[in-house]
């Protein structure tokens, strides 16, 4: 049964730099295995990068496989690169690797349904 976890983060340096709240967004940071998801919510300082999201949201304590610096991201499913900015409302998804050529699974497929018809 997939589990879904929300937590309501603030980005602890904006405080500490006295930054004010008209200068924060709000963003989600969110990856998922098959059998656990996690969906963080934060307060960023406006210009910062998705990688910069992805660290300060402390998901790879969570999930220790995700490397900040290579990891393949998007934002509402369009792919975006780490060095992009977020907007107000950004969700940053992380990705997966894929475990099998999508490709070559639609061509496994299509044998197995043919052989099936003969």
């Amino acid at each position: 049964m997939s589990e879904l976890i929300e937590s309501n983060l603030e980005n602890e340096n904006a405080n500490d730099q006295h930054t004010s709240d008209d200068q924060l967004i709000d963003i989600e940071v969110v990856y998922g295995l098959p059998h656990k998801q996690k969906l963080l919510a934060l307060k960023v300082p406006t210009g910062t990068t998705i990688e910069s999201a992805i660290i300060l949201s402390g998901i790879t304590q969570y999930f220790p496989e995700i490397v900040p610096s290579e990891a393949v991201v998007g934002i509402f499913s369009k792919p975006h690169k780490l060095e992009d900015t977020l907007a107000q409302g950004d969700r940053v998804e992380i990705y997966r690797p894929l475990t099998a050529d999508p490709k070559e699974m639609r061509k496994l497929r299509a044998e197995k349904a043919k052989q099936n018809n003969k």
